[in-house]
Parts: C-alpha cells; sequence; structure tokens
C-alpha cells in the first residue's frame, strides 16, 4: 500500500495533479512537463478529480473534501480564511489581512496565497489586489486567475 496517493486529469487550465495522504487532500496543482508516476488514485484521490471536473464544468460551487495543507501557522490560517470566500467573489489581499486580525499584513497574505498547495479548493485564486488583479502562482500566472474568476462569474450562484 502506498501512503501517498497521487492523481492526474485534464483541465481547461492544464493538467492538474491531486495528491493525499490517507483520507486528505494535500495538494491540488497545475503541473507543466512529464505527469508524475505513483500509486493508482485512492478513493479520497478521486473523489476530489472528480469534484474538480464537475467545477470545471460549472457544476459545483463547493467542494467537500477534507484538506491538509503544509504551511507555517500563518499561512495555515490564511488559508482557512480563504476558504470563507464565497464562489464568484474576490476580496482583497488586505480584506483577508483585516478578517484575520493583522491589517497591516496584506504582503504576508499575498505570500501565503502563492504558497497554497491546494489550488482552486483553497481557493487563492478568488484574493485580487486592492488596485488590480494581483498574481497567481500556477502555470498561466495572471491569465489562469482571470480564467478561475470569469469562470466562477459566468455559473453565479442561485
Amino acid at each position: 500500500m502506498c501512503g501517498k496517493s497521487i492523481g492526474t486529469i485534464s483541465t481547461p487550465i492544464g493538467p492538474i495533479m491531486v495528491t493525499a495522504e490517507g483520507d486528505a487532500i494535500t495538494g491540488i496543482k497545475v503541473i507543466v512537463g512529464q505527469e508524475p508516476k505513483g500509486c493508482c488514485p485512492s478513493p479520497v484521490v478521486q473523489n476530489a478529480m472528480e469534484q474538480l471536473i464537475e467545477y470545471f464544468e460549472g457544476k459545483r460551487r463547493e467542494f467537500h473534501l477534507r484538506v491538509e495543507p503544509r504551511g507555517t501557522t500563518f499561512q495555515r490560517q490564511v488559508f482557512n480564511a480563504l476558504t470563507g470566500i464565497p464562489y464568484g467573489q474576490t476580496q482583497s489581499y488586505g480584506d483577508i489581512a483585516k478578517s484575520m486580525g493583522s491589517p497591516m499584513a496584506a504582503r504576508a497574505v499575498g505570500r501565503a496565497c502563492a504558497a497554497n498547495p491546494i489550488i482552486i479548493v483553497i481557493p487563492c485564486h478568488r484574493v485580487v489586489g486592492r488596485n488590480g488583479l494581483g498574481g497567481f502562482s500556477a502555470p498561466g500566472g495572471s491569465e489562469t486567475k482571470v480564467f478561475l474568476i470569469n469562470l466562477e462569474r459566468s455559473n453565479p450562484t442561485k
């Protein structure tokens, strides 16, 4: 039995790799180059891949997955705050910093967003700069971020 489960899916933003350890998702990222080889996807990874496919089809607005993102205490606090941004909406890095009780930490929030190991499910793409889009660390950068924001806005909640 493999301790880490890996699966990949094709998406409009490129191939995405989903990783899990035990019953928790530990990574969702766009991959560039050769797809990794690993164990057959576990039911946890299979479920995450199915939910991601539904998301890209405009059929899913919320994810029901147990996630365990790796990061510092502050990064994990940011990741938790990001999950509170509603589908199809955006907030600024400063808004997130204020919601965490650290109004001067907008840049640190931005760095935490760039370190997000579980994109889309932890929606760092919904965080924008006060005066513009801001960055996005996944392959495709800002173009990928715009795609995800537009995908959500074209499939509004009911």
